[in-house]
């Protein structure tokens, strides 16, 4: 996740692999450079390996409304280290917080392994690798804690940690929102600009990324998530019909 800021308000239809099945309710026009998304560099390895399907946001501070809009069916997965700390991922998940370091590329080599336990210990690198894409398959609104709780086998962070985002704004709901991940052929390496920088959500990548490459989960391991996801959620209100 990215600072405190996180959460889109729209649904789409899922996905079957290719680039598929996109919004139909958004913009048909590419856009005019790669869109990608920020969240932290140890959720987007976890999304790159299936183990992570949700991603949950708000509105935050680095938005030009401060609140998260749904603004893309598709895009990049981009990592960050702003504000990855240990202790916010769950027990079974810490140790990918060491290979996540190689989602960057800094001039000194890899943090040392301490700085993962503090707030703002890891610096930006010089660049980053890009190694998956995501589609919106759905997304719902949710305000009951205890649907946080349910989608926890969903994501990687403490479900502390989560409870806290819906706490955030409380007069805000929290954006559930359902991934289906590929990764690309061959990860991309893009040079980290100053733009790129603070509670923000969407960046535009200025070269050329591939819209191709394999779904992390098979088409029935990812229906099979996604009823039990919709599950959950549709016994809140969903973000769109």
């Amino acid at each position: 996740m990215v600072c405190d800021n996180l959460g889109p308000s729209r649904s789409s239809l899922r996905g079957t692999g290719g680039g598929a099945g996109f919004l139909s309710s958004l913009t048909s026009e590419p856009p005019p450079m790669p869109i990608a998304i920020k969240e932290w560099a140890v959720t987007v390895r976890a999304l790159a390996e299936g183990e992570q399907l949700v991603t949950l946001r708000k509105g935050g501070v680095g938005e030009p409304s401060r609140n998260f809009t749904l603004e893309h069916d598709r895009f990049f997965l981009y990592p960050t280290f702003d504000h990855q700390r240990y202790d916010l991922v769950r027990d079974s998940h810490q140790p990918e917080l060491r290979r996540a370091l190689e989602e960057g590329v800094w001039p000194d080599g890899d943090p040392p392994l301490h700085a993962l336990t503090r707030d703002g210990g890891i610096g930006q690198p010089d660049r980053v690798r890009i190694r998956a894409w995501a589609e919106v398959a759905a997304s719902w609104t949710i305000t009951d804690p205890r649907s946080v709780g349910e989608l926890s086998p969903y994501y990687v962070w403490t479900t502390d940690y989560a409870e806290k985002r819906l706490a955030w704004k409380r007069r805000h709901p929290l954006h559930v929102v359902l991934l289906r991940t590929y990764r690309i052929p061959r990860p991309v390496t893009v040079r980290v600009k100053d733009e790129f920088g603070g509670c923000r959500s969407w960046l535009e990548i200025t070269r050329d990324l591939p819209f191709e490459g394999t779904p992390v989960l098979s088409d029935d391991e990812f229906d099979r998530a996604y009823e039990q996801i919709a599950e959950i959620c549709d016994a809140r209100v969903p973000a769109l019909a």
